[in-house]
């Protein structure tokens, strides 16, 4: 392998996050060590270098990669901040004291991972290695705990409980399956429920295909899908943050994929609140039904005929 291919493997076995293992941090700790094509690595040294001056041309002058000015602040947030982060590197280590917007601003590579990077391509390296994770952790999965404390639990009808990405969409979709549900369609079994980071994260397509609904991969859902089975109404449901809702085509497209359905369908849009909802009133299509998260009591009926009662 390159050198720009030998640091990327590097960065993956110190524990850097994939947005961390590309050319650019690979470059950039390149530079970092003062290594050039040929060098080898025990040659690795630890030096201070500026963002600019020192990083950039660096890479500029020994891999003929030259980036514009303005993607200074790239290498500062997408590299050398989770380098920093990570441990692999130390923010001003040879004058601590600098101000923050001082042009004298540097980076050098930690002494702990200087001295793990020296020992890359031979029989120590893996032992270094995961000494320098033991030390000073891994980056990658501080990143995935910050996550996974950051999802979204949705308790479904059953009482399993789910974990979404972290987002509004999935909070909206949370509070569909724990305030919609329950006021509107108690008991109600959930057959569908997407997450804007796994498609099909709940899929019951036992339960789909009694209706007559055969799923394939390329079906573009809605983003849930519960069945009254008391009324043996079946609710579509899209949850709207800055766009998604029961359009005409949406609707014309949902009654054409689930045109062989044994149930009535109700079309239903979500949306967080009343200001989201009024960005999309001119969009909406009649015969659906709209539902606010901060109004979960109450439902706004675009001519819809299934819940119409004695007033």
């Amino acid at each position: 392998m390159g050198k720009i291919e030998d640091a990327q493997e590097i960065l993956k076995t110190l524990g850097l996050p994939p947005a961390q293992q590309n050319d650019i941090s690979a470059l950039t700790l390149l530079a970092l060590c003062g290594l050039r094509p040929k060098d080898p690595w025990r040659k690795t040294r630890r030096e201070g270098l500026t963002i600019t001056k020192g990083i950039m041309t660096f890479i500029a002058t020994e891999y003929g990669r030259s980036y514009a000015p303005n993607t200074r602040e790239t290498f500062r947030r997408q590299v050398l901040h989770q380098f920093v982060q990570a441990r692999i590197a130390d923010y001003n280590p040879f004058k601590p004291t600098l101000p923050t917007n001082s042009p004298r601003a540097h980076y050098a590579l930690t002494r702990a991972a200087l001295a793990a990077i020296q020992t890359y391509g031979t029989n120590k390296w893996k032992k270094s290695a995961q000494q320098f994770i033991n030390e000073q952790g891994s980056l990658l999965m501080l990143y995935q705990k910050k996550r996974f404390r950051l999802m979204v639990p949705v308790r479904l009808p059953d009482g399993t409980i789910l974990k979404l990405s972290p987002g509004k969409h999935n909070e909206i979709q949370a509070a569909v399956i724990e305030k919609f549900a329950p006021r509107f369609i108690p008991g109600a079994r959930l057959l569908y429920l997407g997450d804007t980071a796994k498609k099909g994260l709940q899929l019951d397509t036992g339960g789909l295909a009694e209706l007559n609904v055969i799923v394939t991969e390329h079906d573009k859902l809605p983003d849930v899908i519960l069945h009254d089975t008391k009324r043996n109404w079946l609710f579509l449901i899209e949850v709207v943050t800055s766009h998604g809702p029961m359009t005409p085509k949406r609707v014309r497209e949902l009654e054409v994929m689930f045109r062989d359905c044994k149930s009535p369908l109700i079309f239903v849009s979500a949306f967080p609140d009343f200001t989201e909802f009024s960005n999309h009133l001119k969009e909406i299509a009649w015969e659906t039904e709209v539902w606010l998260v901060d109004m979960p009591d109450h439902m706004i009926h675009f001519n819809g005929d299934k819940f119409l009662t004695p007033q």
